[in-house]
C-alpha cells in the first residue's frame, strides 16, 4: 500500500512540474498537532464513529504557528488564505493507530496569500487520530470524541 502513496506523490510532483515554471517556493511543509473529532452516528442498523472534522494548529519547522487545519478539509494560513482539499489517494499509515496518509487536490481557494496557489496537499508521518473501536452505541448517539493526532502536511503550489 505504501508503494501506491509513493506513486501518487511522484504523480503530484510530475503534474506540478508539467504546469510550467514552479513558484519561488513550490512547497510548504507544515507540522500539524491537534485532534480528529468523531461523532457517534447510526449507520445500517448499528452505530459507528464518523469523522466530523480535524482541529489542528499548523507550525513551521521551528515550531512557530503558521496556520490551522479544520473541516472541509481546509487549511488556512496565518495570512487568511484558505485551500480546501479533496482526496485523490488514501493509503493506510505504516503505524497502527495512526490516521491514513493522503494525497488531495485543491478543489477551492479563498484569499490571495500562501494557500492561494496550492494545487496538491499530501498528509504523511501521521501519529494517532484513529476513531475509537468502542463506545459508540444508541446510548451515545451524537456524542463526540476528540482523538489527539499529529501529521506532516506538504502543500504543493502550481
Amino acid at each position: 500500500m505504501r508503494t501506491h502513496w509513493l506513486f501518487a506523490l511522484a504523480a503530484v510532483a510530475g503534474t506540478i512540474h508539467a504546469q510550467g515554471q514552479p513558484a519561488k517556493h513550490p512547497a510548504i511543509e507544515a507540522f500539524a498537532k491537534g485532534v480528529q473529532i468523531y461523532t457517534c452516528k447510526a449507520a445500517n442498523g448499528s452505530y459507528a464513529w464518523s469523522l466530523k472534522a480535524p482541529d489542528a494548529v499548523l507550525s513551521d519547522a521551528k515550531g512557530q504557528p503558521i496556520g490551522k487545519h479544520f473541516a472541509g478539509p481546509s487549511w488556512q494560513a496565518a495570512d487568511g488564505s484558505v485551500v480546501v482539499g479533496e482526496a485523490l489517494n488514501v493509503s493506510p499509515a505504516p503505524d497502527a493507530g495512526a490516521v491514513a496518509w493522503l494525497v488531495l487536490h485543491a478543489k477551492s481557494h479563498s484569499g490571495d496569500g500562501e494557500m492561494a496557489s496550492v494545487q496538491y496537499i499530501v498528509r504523511t508521518r501521521t501519529e494517532g487520530g484513529v476513531a475509537p473501536a468502542t463506545g459508540c452505541d444508541a446510548a451515545h448517539a451524537s456524542a463526540e470524541v476528540r482523538v489527539p493526532y499529529s501529521a506532516v502536511y506538504l502543500f504543493f503550489r502550481g
